[in-house]
């Protein structure tokens, strides 16, 4: 059964809107994980927009699942995470002007850097995933400088207007999936996935898991985190079931 990781980072977008202490990813999180969330994801950016480092402190003791830490490859990044021993570390590119994740790794041009910063973390006993676009090349780049496993964004994907996009970025994801499980990788994918794109998805059987934020967070207005959570995890669960 492919699991289902719950990004928490905008409960803290809004609270930080006011700079007020509600709502509280942290609660966010144990509500998520009682409605069936194999894993909570926060992504600690380095402006500290949303997910603030007291965030990841209390979510480290409380998350009774898997903690997947979000983080660029960078000295301050590194520290927090070898003094906080995430379950898992996706390491993900970020620009400071972004207003989410923009695209993968490009880890083939970084591979030197890349690879001394996941032996530092695997080193660490943290297993290492590189955030990467559904590209041959970014897969076997990322399994030569030896990471656990990559995730594969999902962005193109979600945001494809025809038919013929949807169906070509579709086929990007699944290439890389397979190929990705071939080499020995843990399989995750993530990126603008919500509640009406992620069965075609969900049906690819490689996958281990995904990522999910924005749509369960945004549909947990209306219907609460609990039910926004499970609905997701239904649909994760019955595009599976159809999988190929």
């Amino acid at each position: 059964m492919a699991r289902l990781s719950v990004n928490v980072d905008h409960v803290a977008t809004v609270r930080q809107a006011r700079l007020a202490t509600e709502p509280d990813p942290v609660s966010a999180a144990a509500q998520a994980e009682l409605a069936g969330a194999d894993g909570i994801t926060v992504h600690l950016r380095e402006d500290r927009r949303h997910i603030q480092d007291r965030d990841l402190i209390i979510l480290r003791k409380t998350v009774k699942t898997r903690l997947n830490l979000e983080m660029a490859a960078t000295k301050e990044m590194l520290q927090i995470a070898l003094e906080l021993k995430p379950d898992m570390v996706t390491l993900v590119p970020e620009k400071r002007q972004e207003l989410t994740t923009e695209g993968g790794l490009d880890v083939k041009g970084l591979s030197e850097p890349l690879k001394k910063f996941v032996s530092h973390l695997m080193g660490a006993g943290i297993p290492v995933n590189l955030f990467i676009d559904p590209a041959p090349e970014a897969v076997k780049a990322s399994h030569r400088i030896g990471s656990d496993g990559v995730e594969i964004h999902t962005g193109k994907y979600a945001d494809a207007v025809s038919a013929a996009d949807r169906e070509r970025e579709l086929k990007r994801v699944y290439d890389s999936v397979l190929l990705s499980k071939r080499l020995g990788l843990k399989t995750h994918a993530g990126h603008g996935l919500d509640y009406r794109n992620i069965r075609e998805v969900a049906a690819m059987r490689d996958i281990d898991e995904f990522a999910i934020g924005y749509s369960i967070i945004a549909r947990s207005i209306y219907t609460g985190i609990a039910e926004a959570v499970r609905e997701m995890k239904r649909i994760v669960i019955e595009g599976r079931q159809g999988g190929f």
